[in-house]
């Protein structure tokens, strides 16, 4: 289905729902061992259209094929996702009325899966034990077989994924924080929110810290988080960029996911327990400081996941 003729000039330029200006939100109860000169907070990226930070990738991603052409003439969106990026895509292809093909380990949660068949996302199950890089892979050899058919978005490796955050991220901590942010913790999947927002943030102050989050080994429950030393590394990735990887343990995030529910009143998913415990760490170190944490959803879509067994 072609995008409709009435929309495709507007929606080239603004997102047809709405997108991004999530507020930043402070951990009161969390913070209350860290030094008085020291903030902790949140940006609450679940308040995005679809549920989370991947609305802002998967807008730019879109906007670029289209104002390419590359999503003309009934060509369907194709990409290997774990879930998030997954339904921001199907969300804006049922907005502006293209199809999304979606490559997903068999071992994703149902409640993703709901979402993405509620959407009208076509879904190609992948091997459960490949995980996310054989989800790739299988992505990749299906837009080799019909490249006439398909858009292969590759968010790994789309530039446009990094741009997403240096251009609406990285301006609204600075804008939120009026300029005192100095430390900014993400987590490492796709790489593109630290590698976004990270570059904006050190153009305006080069001393602002980047706390890179990952799984401490290859095999975790950290859903949409990356052990990229056992990896395939994004190509959007520049490991310079960083100051410090921090590793966490599974259960040291699903613990957090569950103290920032009954603490804080927040209901995150496991990626945000992963951030956050991390942020905390670097937080502890400090005398004064501003630490933003990138929380990229809710807990909505992990109800049936280990964490709440």
């Amino acid at each position: 289905m072609g995008i409709a003729a009435s929309t495709r000039t507007r929606l080239g330029i603004a997102h047809p729902l709405w997108m991004g200006e999530t507020p930043l939100l402070p951990l009161r109860r969390l913070d209350s061992g860290l030094a008085s000169g020291v903030r902790l907070l949140c940006k609450a990226e679940w308040l995005n259209p679809s549920g989370s930070i991947k609305d802002r990738p998967a807008w730019y991603i879109v906007r670029e094929a289209m104002r390419a052409g590359e999503l003309a003439h009934g060509k369907a969106l194709l990409d290997s996702t774990s879930g998030n990026m997954g339904i921001a895509y199907a969300t804006l292809g049922a907005a502006l009325g293209f199809g999304v093909r979606l490559v997903i380990p068999g071992s994703v949660g149902r409640e993703r899966l709901a979402i993405l068949k509620a959407l009208g996302a076509e879904l190609l199950m992948s091997s459960p034990l490949e995980g996310s890089e054989g989800a790739q892979e299988l992505a990749m050899q299906e837009a080799g077989r019909e490249p006439d058919r398909f858009f292969y978005a590759n968010q790994y490796s789309n530039p446009a994924n990094w741009e997403a955050h240096f251009e609406t991220t990285g301006p609204e901590i600075w804008r939120q924080t009026q300029g005192s942010v100095t430390h900014l913790i993400a987590g490492l999947g796709t790489t593109g929110t630290l590698m976004g927002a990270g570059k904006f943030l050190r153009r305006q102050s080069s001393q602002v810290y980047l706390g890179a989050v990952q799984p401490a080994s290859p095999f975790h429950g950290l859903e949409g988080l990356r052990h990229l030393p056992t990896s395939h590394v994004p190509g959007i990735y520049d490991p310079e960029l960083q100051d410090e990887v921090l590793e966490v343990e599974t259960e040291e995030a699903y613990a957090m996911v569950r103290q920032l529910a009954r603490v804080e009143g927040l209901f995150v998913g496991v990626s945000s327990g992963a951030t956050a415990w991390a942020a905390l760490r670097v937080a502890r170190r400090l005398s004064r400081g501003v630490v933003v944490v990138i929380f990229a959803d809710s807990g909505h879509k992990y109800l049936s996941d280990a964490i709440w067994g």
